[in-house]
């Protein structure tokens, strides 16, 4: 699986010092929007697969990450470039949707 998972413990290796661009997606389990967006950005994963790094970071599991981003609603999707952030989109979308954000943000 081309999808990969940040915690606390490796956000800044795997995302800030990525050389590739990065799209985190902060989710929870119990979170049902959440769900409706996980088979797209698994999807984006593969698509874009050594082009952009897609991860995500379970909030209730690494609360410091999403607090240091100012996660206040999930899904959220931040984009990251070079260590810093290019844009961010919140709640549930269309797999069109989640790729005119990727694009939109990363190249």
């Amino acid at each position: 699986m081309s999808l990969a998972h940040f915690t606390d413990a490796n956000f800044k290796k795997e995302v800030l010092e990525s050389n590739l661009p990065v799209m985190v997606d902060f989710w929870a389990n119990w979170c049902g929007p959440c769900k409706m967006i996980a088979p797209f950005v698994e999807e984006a994963a593969a698509e874009y697969k050594g082009k952009v790094k897609i991860g995500k970071v379970d909030v209730d599991q690494n609360p410091k990450t999403a607090s240091n981003y100012g996660i206040m609603s999930i899904p959220t999707l931040v984009f990251f470039k070079g260590g810093k952030v290019m844009g961010q989109a919140s709640g549930a979308m269309s797999k069109a949707e989640l790729k005119k954000r990727i694009e939109e943000n990363i190249y």
